[in-house]
């Protein structure tokens, strides 16, 4: 399993949309996009 898809697991499993997962890290919903897509990855 790589990054985005445990992104995207831990943020449905909360019930969070892209948005709301992106504020709690101070970033926008599109780069939660891209990392969950694989086209970035987050700052670890």
């Amino acid at each position: 399993m790589n990054i985005g898809n445990q992104i995207l697991n831990i943020r449905k499993e909360n019930q969070l949309t892209q948005e709301e997962f992106g504020k709690l890290f101070h970033v926008t919903r599109q780069t939660v996009s891209n990392w969950e897509n694989g086209k970035s990855y987050p700052d670890l």
